[in-house]
């Protein structure tokens, strides 16, 4: 059973700032951007037949099999860990899609995200290493790492040209990308059986990933909130603050979606839970992910009004076109 839709403004939770900028001018805010959340039960949760009943009437829950939260036999723990790394990487899609939007550079850089136990990498390179070359071969996307790596044979040595993880992060504490590096020279191995797909294929035990250094800090705090649902309302709250003026006209928005570094806007779960929350809460409008639309549209809360938003641009002129009371122009969900 999942009880209880909750909405966080973007403003201050719990007394404390949501978003924090610095070295940077920011602008003050007014009206809301709230995110909503969903809270489910726990892993161990074996509710009975009045409960289930409860659960199918109440306005704000929702009863659904217990393998929707926890499949694959995930324990809560796992579940609550995979959970936060959803919504680390959502903070981090959601900077680099503001300052996209907002046409701020962002410095990318490719570095280790994994090292795998007892693999040829393993104690000589680590996650944080920002991976410069493979090879004297400069990378740009993580699938480079693996492309020149398999251009080996398995024996043979592959030489990575790298930044330390803490020289990386000293780099990017002070706002400028990772220069210089060091090379590593690792043996590489022959793939196991399950992953060569049928051929003798090197590796060295690594995943490669990409990180980001902000020209400017900021910082993001909210308490008690996993996956990735945020990244959407994360990413205009950031906007709000770094442009004059303010982006909802003091009207009260809330909204959900996914958002990858392009900007795009994602689907999420519980959609139908999240509206119910909204609207209690006292929104007006609320942003909805194309994808979402459909679900969306066929309970809509009363005096809630659905924004459809493929994009964090689409989202952006849509809030413009409510400071402005500029509804009529809004793209609507609809049930089709």
């Amino acid at each position: 059973m999942s009880p209880g839709p909750t909405v966080n403004t973007l403003g201050e939770a719990r007394g404390e700032p949501v978003l924090r900028i610095a070295g940077r001018k920011t602008y003050p805010t007014s009206g809301h951007l709230n995110m909503t959340t969903v809270r489910v039960t726990g892993a161990d949760y074996r509710m009975n037949l009045g409960q289930a009943v409860w659960g199918w009437l109440a306005h704000d829950s929702v009863v659904v099999p217990h393998d929707t939260l926890y499949p694959d036999g995930k324990t809560e723990e796992q579940s609550t860990q995979e959970n936060a790394e959803e919504f680390s990487q959502s903070q981090e899609s959601a900077k680099v899609a503001a300052l996209k939007e907002l046409n701020i550079p962002v410095a990318t850089q490719v570095v280790v995200s994994t090292v795998v136990k007892d693999s040829p990498a393993e104690g000589k390179l680590h996650a944080g290493d920002v991976i410069k070359a493979v090879d004297g071969t400069a990378v740009e996307e993580p699938g480079d790492v693996a492309e020149l790596v398999t251009k080996h044979q398995p024996g043979e040595d592959v030489t990575f040209t790298i930044v330390p993880a803490k020289e990386a992060a000293a780099a990017e504490k002070a706002g400028r990308a990772p220069e210089g590096g060091r090379k590593v020279t690792i043996t590489t191995e022959k793939a196991p059986a399950a992953e060569k797909g049928g051929k003798d294929r090197a590796i060295v035990g690594i995943r490669a990933g990409t990180d980001h250094t902000f020209p400017f800090e900021i910082d993001i705090k909210l308490a008690d909130v996993g996956g990735p649902s945020a990244g959407l309302m994360f990413s205009l709250g950031i906007i709000d603050k770094l442009t004059p003026g303010d982006l909802t006209g003091g009207k009260f928005v809330a909204g959900t979606g996914t958002i990858d570094d392009a900007g795009k806007v994602g689907p999420i779960g519980g959609i139908t839970m999240k509206l119910v929350g909204a609207r209690d809460a006292g929104a007006r409008y609320f942003l909805t992910p194309d994808e979402n639309c459909a679900a969306a549209a066929a309970d809509i809360p009363d005096g809630l009004t659905l924004v459809r938003v493929k994009s964090l641009d689409d989202a952006r002129k849509s809030l413009e076109h409510i400071s402005a009371g500029k509804t009529d122009a809004l793209p609507s969900c609809s049930t089709s």
